[in-house]
């Protein structure tokens, strides 16, 4: 696994043995950051980013590698949250990021008190954690976290599908690679 394009390009990234982590592969993550970039290397910089079921940090460690000024990972994983630890210092990240050791329920709650406003949450529990996705993106649709142009991304298998609207959050793009499937949600989209 490694670090897909900007400041940390070609990087690697450690991830756990076993099966409990199911990190984001390469190829989707290029996909997913080409779909938001379009093309513009630098669409992602100054953004704020909130990563769900971090994991090993992939994914929001290749927002900071493109230019975010902030992510939240949020996991409530002991040993998933000492990888992200781990990856951040390999890069020698030492800004921009905030780790929080919690469920990612609890964690939507926390943040808007913070003042954060993210720009994309990237939502990645495990697959068989089903009505995670459903409670979260329900969670999402009945905050004031959000603003118009946030982006909410969830990644899923193909077979399962979390869902098309949730209050005002509607599903606009749904990408399918393999077996695995990304749906893009916004705040009543065009």
């Amino acid at each position: 696994m490694r670090v897909i394009a900007g400041k940390y390009r070609s990087r690697r990234l450690q991830s756990l043995p076993g099966l409990e982590l199911r990190p984001t592969a390469d190829r989707l993550r290029g996909t997913l950051f080409n779909v938001l970039t379009a093309g513009n290397p630098t669409a992602l910089d100054g953004t704020v980013w909130v990563d769900l079921y971090a994991g090993t940090g992939a994914v929001g460690i290749e927002a900071i590698s493109r230019g975010a000024s902030m992510v939240h990972f949020v996991e409530s994983s002991e040993p998933a949250v000492r990888l992200i630890r781990q990856n951040l210092a390999s890069l020698e990240i030492d800004s921009g990021f905030q780790i929080l050791k919690q469920d990612s329920i609890g964690a939507l709650r926390a943040l808007p008190s913070n003042d954060t406003v993210p720009d994309f949450i990237f939502l990645d529990p495990p697959y068989e954690m089903e009505p995670a996705y459903r409670q979260a993106l329900q969670t999402l649709s009945k905050s004031s976290f959000l603003k118009d142009e946030s982006i909410v991304i969830t990644e899923h298998q193909k077979n399962f599908d979390p869902g098309e609207a949730f209050g005002s959050l509607r599903r606009y793009r749904k990408l399918v690679q393999g077996d695995v499937a990304l749906s893009f949600y916004r705040l009543n989209p065009a």
